[in-house]
């Protein structure tokens, strides 16, 4: 069993972005200290929010955390060139000396696609052409690639990564098509953080079953998801401490068409944050890993909570509950 946090590197416009740096540097120390397995950073462009990019971000980070994994979770793959993701992501994995994990999705955000001229309704196809032609550049051979949506003529890429045939990639997906998608590429899927328990346990056993029928073996394989965090002496005062925060957070989305997380947040804050006592969230994880996840990434940030709050609930967690997963 695994356990990661994912990074919740968005800000106010006013916000001091080289002191929240600084933040973020001793909050990665204190999760590494802590044992945590993983780091993880997110992806937007263009945001409401002052949000750091995360390749540059993961790179300030990688002296501060150890032998953990770092990563992203995740990078909006359609975005980008990947002759550029290729190059910038096999540059990162060399410099953490090969603990790079590739989280990726096809975004969904009008804005973005749109200044850069991307048309989102191919935003899949895109995805996974990228994908393709990044492992291939990754083999160090010379690529010769004509796709739907890039060319390259008998090129190398500069730089390798050090963990071949590349870094472990990671799909994010919300919808069952894009989750049997996931399966019959036999890639992991990420499962998403703001879904019920019904929703992301149903849903794993679908992909497992697509794993199957695609043929592939899922021994070893990584079956991650996020989560929402907050440990306290209590659910009561989890809330009390982080329900204010995490709904500003979630509230962000409403203007990208998400009303529901303001709509329909008394349903999704008890069923999708896992707030509550140590022993609260102890019998969480043993749900969902009964259900056959087994690497946690937790989010213990949000808007207007302060850092020593994040702290606390990583170290809690760490002191009280991960210990009893661990063989």
């Amino acid at each position: 069993m695994k356990f990661g946090i994912l990074l919740d590197h968005q800000y106010p416009r006013e916000d001091d972005i080289g002191r929240r740096t600084g933040e973020l540097v001793e909050y990665a120390q204190h999760v590494r200290d802590l044992g945590y397995d993983s780091l993880f950073g997110i992806h937007h462009y263009l945001s409401s929010l002052r949000t750091p990019q995360p390749l540059s971000l993961l790179s300030r980070l990688i002296d501060h955390t150890g032998t953990m994994q770092i990563g992203t979770g995740i990078l909006i793959l359609p975005l980008g060139h990947p002759v550029h993701w290729a190059e910038e992501i096999a540059t990162i994995d060399q410099m953490s000396g090969g603990r790079f994990v590739l989280g990726i999705g096809s975004g969904y955000r009008e804005d973005e696609f749109a200044s850069f001229g991307i048309n989102r309704t191919k935003r899949v196809s895109r995805m996974n052409e990228s994908l393709s032609v990044m492992q291939q550049l990754w083999s160090g051979e010379e690529v010769r690639h004509h796709g739907q949506h890039f060319e390259l003529d008998g090129v190398r890429c500069s730089v390798l990564p050090v963990q071949q045939p590349g870094p472990p990639v990671w799909v994010g997906a919300n919808g069952p098509i894009g989750i049997k998608r996931i399966a019959g590429q036999g890639l992991p899927w990420l499962a998403p953080s703001n879904v019920r328990r019904n929703w992301a346990v149903g849903n794993l056993l679908d992909y497992r079953q697509h794993l199957r029928d695609a043929g592939h073996d899922e021994v070893g394989m990584t079956f991650p998801i996020h989560r929402d965090l907050c440990v306290a002496d209590s659910a009561e005062e989890a809330f009390r401490i982080a329900e204010g925060p995490a709904k500003k957070s979630y509230g962000e989305y409403v203007q990208y068409g998400m009303d529901y997380f303001d709509s329909q947040w008394d349903g999704i804050k008890e069923k999708a944050l896992w707030f509550g006592s140590p022993d609260d969230i102890a019998a969480k994880v043993e749900d969902f890993a009964a259900a056959g996840y087994n690497h946690f990434v937790f989010r213990a940030q949000w808007l207007g909570l302060p850092i020593e709050k994040s702290l606390e609930i990583v170290e809690r967690f760490a002191r009280e509950v991960m210990p009893r997963f661990r063989s």
